[in-house]
């Protein structure tokens, strides 16, 4: 286990899970997120998961938990956070960027906005706490990254035109940087995790289409627990991808050449969903013709 472990989207999900785990293991722990009221939560929940103190002795374990909070796609508040976590608890054995937001729709009726948020807080977050963490970690010649992208980054999905090119980027810069960073001993693991049960998942079923909502009701729906002891096993062994379940497995190593396969799947359920829609929309305008006075 590590000493030190920085993760960022720490405050809830996948990210909180992962922290509560190592938690449990004595590990010390800086948490990166936006909102200081959710960090002091998490923090104060993360608490109650400590250790009991040595029974022997009654010695409490010394072990500590840091909440910061940063806005990642703000290079210098990302930079300050990991800078801070360094300098109150050491340079970072693990760090473990789950920060990130989703919001899926039809590629025309969203907001470029939400095209320029999603890349900067998914993939940009990342990379700037890859680089402010990256000294620290060169310098002691050790540790362990693993980038948080998504089933959505290896193989592309209808409705989540902002979403999953910047889940791809996690996956080229993991692959780009795992050969970099390899003769300095730090490991590089991208991890694709499957639908999970978070607080995430739930704002996205609000604005998700109704193709996306049966394309994605097609694989298991894991809880966050259950990926976060997924990516400690898979850091631990040194796994450069960690793709939880059976599905994200096979995903993983074959989206190439299942991605025919998928994409013929995808388009008949999107061609009945919109066959759907257009048969609602006929019977509804039959409807109201047959009520209108002649």
């Amino acid at each position: 286990m590590p000493r030190h472990a920085i993760i960022t989207g720490g405050s809830s999900g996948i990210g909180y899970a992962t922290a509560q785990r190592l938690v449990r293991e004595g590990v010390n722990v800086s948490i990166i997120a936006r909102s200081q009221s959710r960090l002091d939560a998490a923090r104060d929940s993360l608490a109650r998961s400590q250790p009991q103190p040595n029974q022997p002795t009654g010695q409490p374990i010394a072990q500590r938990i840091l909440a910061l909070s940063a806005d990642v796609s703000d290079r210098l508040q990302a930079e300050q956070a990991i800078q801070t976590a360094i300098a109150q608890l050491g340079a970072p054995d693990w760090l473990i960027t789950c920060a990130g937001i989703c919001h899926p729709g039809h590629f025309q009726d969203l907001p470029i906005e939400i095209f320029e948020q999603t890349m900067a807080i998914n993939y940009f977050g990342s990379l700037y706490c890859v680089r402010a963490a990256l000294p620290a970690m060169q310098q002691q010649r050790q540790g362990k990254i693993a980038l948080v992208s998504s089933g959505a980054g290896l193989i592309g999905l209808y409705g989540y035109t902002p979403y999953s090119p910047s889940k791809f980027a996690l996956r080229g810069l993991g692959e780009a940087l795992r050969g970099e960073l390899k003769p300095w001993g730090i490991g590089v693991s991208v991890v694709y995790p499957p639908d999970t049960d978070t607080p995430q998942l739930i704002a996205e079923n609000q604005t998700k289409p109704e193709a996306t909502k049966r394309i994605t009701a097609t694989a298991k729906l894991w809880s966050a627990d259950g990926v976060a002891r997924e990516i400690i096993g898979g850091m631990a062994k040194n796994r450069f991808a960690i793709a939880p379940g059976s599905e994200m497995g096979v995903l993983s190593k074959f989206h190439s050449l299942l991605s025919p396969a998928l994409n013929w799947y995808f388009d008949r359920i999107v061609a009945e969903t919109a066959g759907s829609a257009v048969t609602r929309t006929t019977l509804a305008a039959s409807e109201s013709r047959a009520h209108t006075p002649q």
